[in-house]
């Protein structure tokens, strides 16, 4: 009876505190709506609406970045500010704005700040965002090494190899033992691409380590990359577990290899080993001395190598993914490409095309559209941030101004209480630049009149324009964001494993579309959706293609 005498206080407390609840919230509310309609100010970008203060339009934006991006373009024009996870952040889209983010200067704008919270759990202490501007321009001096000229003509080989023997009859996986079969393509192209980027930027002994086991850390590192660590990189989330088991394992594997090394070195002699080893990375970041005069310490190394592998992997993961998933529903262009293959490169006796080598690629001209069609489709960061440092004016042209406004033209100020958004990928999907920019067209960048890019593309210069250049410390590097195609980014953090990437994606094309043909399994020529859930951005697991062997000779 006591228990039956007090089930209804209970309840009542309950209701209670459940309409308390419901009354605060619909006071944040109001209060947060009334603060947007009567308190803008005319000196700032315009917010987008929003309902909740702190989650703001985090939900709708990280749904889909490009679809939030358009909405907001067409209602406020080319810059605008929304909250994301607290943070007034403010886009700037456009050439202009990609410039005007991308290009800022060091005393206005910050990347460290912004993705230290993100990449140090990722990549380690004291490498990349964890350490100064100076240093980070250093370091990537350093790993310029094995991105020269003569280094990536010796990548194509050894990529072609980690390829014929990823996708070999008689692999140890068995998965390519049939004349046909199914193939989740995010997977394979991530463990793929694990194998070409450790054997060609980093070398023979640190390939020799890695197995499948290796691949799936690299995807457990990679989902530390989620939005949620710009916020929470300590929580003890499931993946964030995951990220770390993955990072101490990569961690010590590169330190047990500078370990051997240097008491092969006190055990032979400098000059012995020098005699026999293979040059590599590792090789290379242990003779490295930063200008202080401080000898690159080895847990240094071994950041600096996963950094390297993650950039040398992630980018090209998920374009390889998406050029065979586009591929498969364009048979006519994977015959195009081998009949270019065989035209320009020829055959050998027994029909078989020659092998590949680094100057056939620029030889190539439909596997580099291919490949410079998925990056402009599918580029691999959507967003792009920085912080603030110090207060910055912005003019948005009266073209970029919805209808209604009055001023020619807009002058902003961004405060220092706000984050930078660039997005590349916005401009790279506008008609005004590309004609039906969502068609996937390797073709549009046939040299045509009206076809193609209507702007100059980085690296594709007429013989009478000159192309600015900076040195950030690392060597000089096109300053490039006036152009609508910026996959690689631009500016002072402009990936500097560009060109690497396009032999790196180039090769793997080449060489897997000599021995397959791709098709959909269903035959639907629809494309899977993408991945926002990351930092960059990827297909949908699973993206399952049919796969068939190609007969050996033709």
């Amino acid at each position: 009876m006591g228990l039956l005498t007090l089930l209804p206080t209970v309840a009542l407390t309950w209701t209670n505190t459940l309409l308390s609840l419901l009354a605060a919230l619909t006071l944040t509310i109001a209060l947060n709506v009334a603060k947007q309609l009567l308190f803008r100010n005319p000196n700032e970008p315009p917010m987008v609406f929003h309902w909740l203060p702190f989650i703001g339009s985090t939900i709708t934006y990280g749904m889909d970045p490009y679809t939030f991006f358009f909405t907001q373009r067409a209602l406020h024009g080319d810059v605008f500010t929304f909250i994301l996870l607290g943070k007034k952040t403010t886009v700037c889209l456009g050439t202009k704005g990609n410039d005007f983010i991308l290009n800022g200067k060091l005393k206005d704008v910050n990347a460290e700040e912004i993705y230290s919270p993100l990449t140090t759990p990722v990549f380690g202490k004291d490498v990349v965002y964890d350490c100064p501007n100076a240093k980070l321009m250093e370091q990537k001096k350093f790993v310029k090494f094995g991105l020269t000229s003569s280094a990536l003509k010796s990548y194509v080989q050894l990529i072609g190899e980690e390829v014929r023997q990823f996708f070999s009859q008689d692999g140890t996986s068995k998965r390519f033992a049939a004349e046909t079969g199914t193939l989740d393509i995010p997977p394979a192209m991530g463990e793929l691409t694990t194998y070409t980027a450790s054997r060609s930027l980093q070398g023979k002994e640190v390939r020799a380590k890695f197995d499948s086991s290796f691949a799936d850390a690299v995807h457990d590192l990679d989902k530390g990359f989620s939005p949620i660590n710009f916020q929470l990189p300590w929580a003890p989330l499931p993946h964030n577990r995951k990220r770390d088991i993955a990072q101490k394992k990569m961690t010590d594997t590169y330190l047990s290899i500078i370990q051997a090394r240097r008491e092969e070195i006190k055990a032979k002699g400098r000059a012995a080993v020098d005699e026999t080893r293979e040059e590599d990375m590792i090789w290379n970041l242990m003779d490295c001395v930063y200008k202080d005069g401080v000898v690159v310490p080895d847990h240094e190394i071994a950041h600096m190598m996963i950094a390297l592998l993650m950039a040398g992997q992630h980018s090209s993961s998920s374009t390889s993914s998406w050029i065979l998933l586009r591929l498969a529903t364009r048979p006519e262009i994977q015959d195009e490409l081998l009949a270019e293959q065989r035209a320009v490169i020829g055959t050998n006796e027994d029909g078989s095309i020659k092998d590949l080598t680094y100057d056939d690629l620029n030889r190539l001209p439909l596997h580099n559209q291919v490949v410079k069609e998925t990056l402009r489709l599918h580029t691999p960061i959507h967003s792009i941030l920085r912080a603030v440092k110090s207060p910055m004016t912005i003019s948005v042209p009266s073209s970029t101004i919805p209808q209604g406004e009055q001023e020619k033209e807009k002058i902003y100020t961004i405060p220092t209480s706000h984050i930078l958004l660039a997005t590349p990928g916005v401009t790279a999907r506008t008609s005004a630049h590309f004609p039906e920019p969502m068609l996937w067209e390797p073709h549009r960048w046939d040299e045509r009149p009206g076809e193609g890019v209507k702007h100059l593309v980085p690296g594709h210069l007429k013989t009478e324009e000159v192309e600015e250049k900076e040195d950030y410390g690392y060597g000089e590097i096109s300053k490039g964001a006036a152009s609508p195609y910026l996959p690689f980014g631009a500016g002072r953090h402009r990936c500097i494993g560009e060109q690497f990437a396009y032999v790196q994606l180039q090769t793997v094309l080449a060489t897997v579309i000599r021995d397959f043909r791709f098709e959909p399994v269903d035959g639907s020529k629809d494309i899977v959706g993408t991945d926002y859930s990351s930092l960059f951005s990827q297909p949908l697991r699973p993206a399952v293609v049919r796969w068939t062997r190609r007969e050996k000779k033709v």
